[in-house]
């Protein structure tokens, strides 16, 4: 009589990508919140679903290093859950104005770079070359997160903690900064295969 064998569980399902796809999830989510900009309520429920997508943007790649769940399903989805967190942050925050003026300038630079590194990799991708990530990018992305938070958190941040915007626009400002050094960094490792690609 043959053993049944146990059931493996599909590699798309590990915990790991379950958090990326929980941040993925959080998008549409945190722009219907963002909808009704001069809620109290809605936008500290907005805060609360940045920070949990935030928390899994760190917990994922560690859940993946630790459980031995690393994917290439996952590879894929985190940096496009990544990217589409702050795109939809920037664009709602601008859209209610709590991003204005030459503040802007910050998310664009920002937005522009996100494009620039995806479209890179994506070609270097094509001739099997990796790009690593660096400790800078690393602090970019820190500080990238924690200037978002506090933007959505917006005026009704300011009830609990006075000068919450002027914080989360000068942080918009230092991570756009490490985003023209860490971009520059990408564009510096990866031109030389761009150049030396014979096709």
């Amino acid at each position: 009589m043959n053993a049944v064998l146990p059931r493996r569980r599909s590699p798309a399902w590990t915990l790991a990508n379950c958090l990326t796809y929980g941040r993925l999830a959080a998008v549409p989510v945190m722009v219907a919140l963002l909808f009704w900009p001069d809620s109290t309520a809605a936008r500290l429920t907005a805060l609360g679903v940045f920070v949990a997508a935030a928390i899994t943007d760190y917990l994922d790649g560690y859940v993946a290093r630790v459980l031995a769940q690393s994917s290439a399903l996952g590879r894929m989805l985190d940096p496009i859950a990544d990217k589409l967190l702050v795109a939809a942050c920037l664009l709602m925050l601008t859209a209610d104005r709590t991003i204005a003026g030459p503040s802007i300038w910050a998310a664009i630079v920002i937005l522009c770079r996100e494009v620039l590194v995806s479209g890179l990799r994506e070609y270097l991708a094509e001739l099997k070359v990796g790009v690593p990530v660096s400790r800078i990018a690393k602090w970019k992305t820190t500080v990238q997160l924690v200037a978002l938070g506090f933007l959505v958190a917006g005026p009704a941040g300011e009830t609990l903690l006075p000068g919450t915007e002027a914080i989360g626009l000068a942080l918009l400002w230092l991570a756009a900064a490490l985003t023209l050094w860490t971009g520059w960094d990408y564009m510096r490792a990866g031109i030389k295969h761009v150049i030396d690609d014979p096709r």
